[in-house]
C-alpha cells in the first residue's frame, strides 16, 4: 500500500479536525465522508471530497476506501466498528473503544476476525509534552516512580459544541444520558488518562474511585480514583467536568528525581477548538493520523491498540464498581 485511502464516518467536532488533517497528509488521499447533515455534506463536497453520504454502511461499501477514522457517538461505535471490520477497513475509532467491555469484545473480536487493524484514538501519546516525558522514564531519568498523579480538568460537554465560525451550538442530548455514553466524566475523560499511565506503568493490579455529581445528574461530573499498578506505583487520578478552562497533567514523583507535565491552555476548552477550526491544524492531531496511515502502509499493528482500549474500558469498569 502507497498511500491510504480514507473516509470519515461523522463529521462532528473531532470529525472536522480529522478531515482538517486528512487533507494535509501527503500519504493519505481523504476520498469519502459520512454525516447526517447535509451541510456538512455540502461543506465537505466543497472541499473536494469525492464521495459524500448521508448514511454510513453507503461509505463502508465503497470498495476504494482502505480505512476509516469513526467519530460518532459513543453508543454507535460497536455497530460502526463491526460494520467497518466486515467491510474490510481499517479502523481509527475515537476513544472511548465502547460504552462498555461487552461492546468492546465484540469490536475486537470483529476486527480479528476480519484481518483489519484497529487504533484507538487517544491524543495525549502524540503529544510532545508527553512523548518527552516517556523517552525520560526509558531513559530512566526518574529512578523507580513511586508516586503518579494524573489530571484531566474541563468543561465537558456543558459548554456547547463549536462551529468553524466561533458559535456554540446546542449539545446534543445523547451527551447527557447515561445509556448512550456508558457513564460522565470518567469513562470520557478517565480513559485519557488510564491509557496514558498504562503506557507508563504497565498493568492495573486494583482500583478504587470517589465520585463527585456537583451539577446532580445520574452521572458523574468528576472522578478521583486511586490505582496500583503490578509494578508498584501508586497514581491518582483525577478528572472533572466543572471547570472553564481545560487542562491536562501529569506529576511524576520517583526515586532519583520528579517532573510535572501539562498541556495547559488559559484560554477556556471553548477557544482552545476554535483555534483548531481556524488554524486548521494541530500538531498532536496530526502526528496521530500520520502515525495511523504510516502502520497501514507498513502493515503494523498501530497503538494505542483495540486490546488497549479495551483494557482501558475494564479498568474503568472496575473503578465504578469499586466506589468508596
Amino acid at each position: 500500500m502507497e498511500k491510504v485511502n480514507v473516509g470519515i464516518i461523522g463529521l462532528g467536532q473531532m470529525g472536522k479536525i480529522h478531515l482538517n488533517t486528512c487533507l494535509q497528509l501527503e500519504d493519505a488521499n481523504l476520498i469519502a465522508v459520512s454525516d447526517i447533515s447535509k451541510k456538512e455534506l455540502l461543506k465537505a463536497k466543497n472541499a473536494g471530497i469525492k464521495h459524500v453520504y448521508e448514511q454510513y454502511p453507503d461509505l463502508l461499501k465503497n470498495p476504494e476506501i482502505d480505512a476509516v477514522i469513526i467519530s460518532l457517538p459513543t453508543y454507535l461505535h460497536e455497530q460502526a466498528a463491526v460494520g467497518a471490520a466486515e467491510h474490510g477497513k481499517h479502523i481509527l475509532l475515537e476513544k472511548p473503544l465502547a460504552r462498555n467491555s461487552s461492546e468492546a469484545e465484540r469490536i475486537i473480536a470483529a476486527t480479528k476476525s476480519n484481518g483489519v487493524k484497529l487504533m484507538i484514538g487517544y491524543p495525549l501519546p502524540f503529544s510532545k509534552p508527553f512523548v518527552d516525558l516517556r523517552h525520560e522514564m526509558e531513559r530512566g531519568t526518574f529512578g523507580d516512580v513511586q508516586i503518579a498523579i494524573a489530571n484531566h480538568i474541563s468543561t465537558g460537554p456543558f459548554l456547547g459544541y463549536i462551529t468553524e465560525n466561533g458559535i456554540p451550538k446546542p449539545v446534543p442530548s445523547w451527551w447527557f444520558d447515561k445509556n448512550l455514553t456508558g457513564g460522565g466524566a470518567l469513562i470520557d475523560l478517565g480513559c485519557h488518562m488510564v491509557n496514558f499511565l498504562r503506557l507508563c506503568f504497565g498493568e492495573v493490579k486494583s482500583v478504587h474511585s470517589f465520585l463527585g455529581y456537583r451539577f446532580n445528574m445520574d452521572f458523574e461530573d468528576s472522578a478521583t480514583c486511586v490505582l496500583r499498578f503490578q509494578n508498584g506505583t501508586i497514581a491518582t487520578l483525577n478528572v472533572g467536568w466543572f471547570s472553564r478552562y481545560h487542562k491536562v497533567q501529569v506529576e511524576l514523583y520517583g526515586t532519583t528525581d520528579s517532573i510535572s507535565v501539562s498541556s495547559k491552555s488559559s484560554r477556556s476548552w471553548f477557544n482552545y477548538l476554535k483555534g483548531i477550526f481556524v488554524a486548521n491544524k494541530s500538531p498532536t492531531f496530526f502526528n496521530e493520523i500520520k502515525y495511523f496511515v504510516d502502520c497501514l502502509i507498513s502493515d503494523i499493528q498501530p497503538v494505542p491498540s483495540g486490546e488497549d482500549g479495551f483494557e482501558d474500558i475494564k479498568i474503568i469498569e472496575e473503578a465504578y464498581r469499586n466506589t468508596l
